[in-house]
């Protein structure tokens, strides 16, 4: 018998078909804190319409590959809209990292921008601009509603598909087909 999870850092959001009106629509998420004060994480599927070379620009550093200048920079919420969050991987660390998972941190230190401008940074590294949040109970509750989908946070997934195919990769991780899938929820 499974253990239910009470603890979702490091999973992965996977917003139903019912989310289609909110903000959240056809969304992923990476839980990247979850305790008693309620959860953080990162929706890790929507370009934003900045790159990494905006951003470092507007903090006035320069470097990087025209490769990372060019990556985009996600919306990773509506909560701190201005506030930059880097999900990645390696065993470096930085002042302000939490580590997500063995091997996975956010960290939200301008010295990791300046790293990866420098060629000196995580193999793999995403950037968002926002985080999202949920009070304590929240987030409980939404995945209560049949809001969400929960599947294991997967480094592929993060680092390496096509944002346009994440939501429906991340649903295909845990055998589900949102083209057979009603767009409501509903209970028993």
């Amino acid at each position: 018998m499974l253990t239910p999870v009470s603890n979702f850092a490091n999973q992965l959001l996977i917003a139903l078909p019912s989310l289609a009106g909110s903000g959240f629509a056809r969304s992923v998420a990476l839980i990247c804190q979850h305790d008693e004060d309620g959860a953080m994480g990162i929706v890790v599927n929507r370009p934003s319409e900045y790159t990494i070379g905006d951003v470092l620009g507007q903090m006035d550093v320069e470097g990087g590959s025209p490769g990372l200048l060019a990556q985009p920079v996600l919306a990773g919420g509506p909560v701190h809209p201005e506030r930059g969050f880097v999900i990645h991987d390696g065993g470096m660390r930085w002042d302000s990292s939490l580590e997500i998972a063995e091997g996975l941190y956010l960290t939200t230190s301008r010295e990791i921008l300046e790293d990866m401008a420098h060629g000196k940074g995580p193999e793999n590294a995403v950037v968002a601009l926002g985080c999202a949040g949920w009070e304590p109970g929240q987030l409980e509750q939404e995945l209560a509603d049949n809001d969400w989908l929960t599947a294991p946070s997967d480094h592929e997934l993060l680092f390496k598909l096509p944002l346009e195919t994440r939501w429906e990769a991340a649903a295909g991780r845990i055998g589900v087909d949102f083209a057979h899938l009603a767009d409501y929820a509903g209970h028993a």
